[in-house]
C-alpha cells in the first residue's frame, strides 16, 4: 500500500471512529416513503402521492413492474397501477433503493464518473439479487433487491472526501485501494445511521467475505452471488473466484452451468436500469 493510501485510510478511520466525517443524509423523498409506508392503514392512493412527487421515481417503479422479470399481460403505464402490482412494502423498499441515485453526485468529472460507475453495478447487482431471491429463496425479493442497491454506498462518502483532497484524486491507485479497503466499514455506519433493517445494516461489510458461513441463506449470500456474477468475464478480482467453492454459492443450490438460468440472470442485470 502507498503512503498516501495509508495515511488517507488512517485518516478516514480515525474520522469514522471519532464521528467527525461527514456522512451524506438518506434524501428527503426516501424518509417521506419511509414514513409513509410505516403507516398500517396506508393506502396505495397515499403511497402513490408520496412516490409520485418524484417523477424519475416513478418512472422507474413502472419500468420495473414491466420488466421480462415481472411482466404482466397488460403493460402497466401509471403509478397507482405499479404499486397496486408490486404491493405496498415491495414499492416502499425499492423506491428507497432507487432513489439513493440522488445522492451519486459529484462536482469533479473524474468522481462523478466513479460515482455512476458504482452505481451502475450497483443497479445490475440488485436485478440479479432480486431474480435470484424471487426464483430460488422463500426470502424476499424486494429486500434482496435493496440490498443489492446499497451494498457499496460506503464508497460515497470516500469519494465525497477525495474530492477536497486533490492529491488523492490525481493517484487512481491509491483511491481505489482506499476505497476497497474502507467502503466495507463505511457502509455498515451509514446503514446504521440510516436506520436500515437489521438484516441489511450489516450487508456491506460481510459480502466480500467469501468464505463466510451462515446458518441459513440470507439477503447477504444473494448479493455475494449476484455480485459474484456480475464481475464474472471482467478484470475485476472477483471474477477469478471459483464460485463452486463460495459456501453461499453451495447453500443456493443453483448450476452456474445452467443456459436458461443464466439467459434469466442475464436479463435481470438491467431490471433497475
Amino acid at each position: 500500500m502507498s503512503e498516501l493510501a495509508e495515511k488517507v485510510q488512517q485518516d478516514l478511520v480515525e474520522a469514522i471512529d471519532n464521528d467527525d466525517l461527514v456522512l451524506p443524509t438518506l434524501p428527503e423523498v426516501a424518509l417521506q416513503i419511509r414514513k409513509a409506508a410505516e403507516d398500517p392503514e396506508i393506502s396505495v392512493a397515499t403511497l402513490s402521492k408520496v412516490i409520485g412527487r418524484d417523477t424519475a421515481l416513478s418512472a422507474c417503479l413502472i419500468k420495473v413492474v414491466n420488466s421480462p422479470l415481472l411482466r404482466a399481460a397488460q403493460e402497466v403505464t401509471d403509478l397507482h397501477t405499479a404499486i397496486t402490482r408490486l404491493g405496498i412494502n415491495y414499492s416502499s423498499n425499492l423506491a428507497i433503493g432507487l432513489v439513493m441515485e440522488q445522492i451519486f453526485h459529484a462536482r469533479s468529472d473524474v468522481v462523478e464518473q466513479k460515482m455512476r460507475e458504482v452505481w451502475r453495478k450497483s443497479l445490475e447487482i440488485a436485478g440479479v439479487s432480486y431474480a435470484l431471491c424471487r426464483t430460488h429463496t422463500q426470502l424476499k425479493p424486494d429486500q434482496a433487491a435493496l440490498g443489492g442497491l446499497v451494498h457499496q454506498i460506503g464508497v460515497l462518502p470516500i469519494l465525497t472526501y477525495a474530492e477536497d483532497h486533490y492529491e488523492l484524486l490525481s493517484d487512481p491507485v491509491s483511491l481505489n485501494h482506499v476505497i476497497e479497503h474502507i467502503h466495507p466499514l463505511l457502509g455498515d455506519k451509514l446503514l446504521q445511521v440510516w436506520e436500515f433493517p437489521e438484516m441489511l445494516v450489516k450487508l456491506p461489510g460481510l459480502f466480500l467475505d467469501l468464505k463466510r458461513q451462515s446458518e441459513q441463506l440470507d439477503y447477504v449470500d444473494l448479493v455475494q452471488i449476484a455480485s459474484l456474477y456480475c464481475h464474472k468475464d471482467t478484470d475485476h478480482p472477483l471474477s477469478r473466484i471459483d464460485v463452486l467453492g463460495v459456501p453461499a454459492f453451495k447453500k443456493l443450490g443453483i448450476d452456474p452451468e445452467n443456459t436458461a438460468m443464466c439467459s434469466d440472470l442475464e436479463e435481470s442485470r438491467s431490471m433497475f436500469y
